[in-house]
């Protein structure tokens, strides 16, 4: 499937960290997750740097900052904000909407939204990645603990269709429910929660 018209954006992102899981082929959600991955600090550079190299005409005194390592990111949304797309130079993430997946407060998709899952399931195909990450959020309305039920529950129906559409036993899979924690926007208005409503595919790009 064949996203709309991009807007395309640039910026620093830190590299993911794939947790791997072995001997799952059919995974649930962890109902104790851990911090999401994409958190961590920043690897260290992969060059030395010598303070004391005259080509720097550092002033008297100065000092290097301590060297870091920053991916760039490319975001692609559609029109709507509905569905997501961030590429850094190790990771590919989807993030869709809730809304384009779900009907209110239920964890059962539609046919259409099964297609739109089948769309990343034939990504992950062509990225031959084999560590997947399925992570769902919800917004801060409502208790703490439902949304955490209902993004456990939402993250295990779209990992249920990725497992199918790839049909790979080689595959595994990393799956939570974050509940309201980790918005992506501003829980104050509808159009923020709409983009925290949501669930994400994310998995290592090929090295190819």
């Amino acid at each position: 499937m064949t996203l709309p018209t991009p807007r395309v954006a640039w910026a620093a992102a830190t590299v993911l960290i794939v947790t791997n899981v072995y001997g799952i082929t059919t995974a649930r959600a962890d109902e104790t997750p851990s911090v999401p991955p994409g958190t961590e600090a920043t690897a260290s550079a992969p060059v030395k740097v010598d303070p004391n190299d005259p080509d720097l005409k550092l002033p008297e005194g100065a000092t290097l900052a301590e060297p870091k390592v920053l991916d760039i990111k490319q975001v692609v949304e559609d029109e709507g904000g509905e569905e997501r797309r961030e590429d850094t130079n190790a990771d590919v993430k989807f993030a869709l909407q809730a809304e384009v997946l779900f009907s209110k407060d239920s964890a059962k998709l539609s046919d259409d939204s099964k297609a739109r899952i089948a769309s990343i399931a034939d990504e992950i195909k062509k990225q031959n990645a084999t560590r997947i990450r399925v992570f769902g959020f919800t917004d801060n309305l409502g208790s703490s603990a439902h949304g955490d039920v209902l993004s456990r529950q939402r993250a295990n129906a779209v990992q249920d269709v990725l497992d199918e559409e790839l049909n790979d036993a080689g595959i595994t899979y990393e799956v939570r429910g974050y509940g309201e924690q980790y918005p992506i926007a501003d829980n104050s208005t509808e159009t923020g929660r709409k983009k925290n409503r949501r669930v994400e595919v994310s998995f290592p790009r090929s090295e190819g």
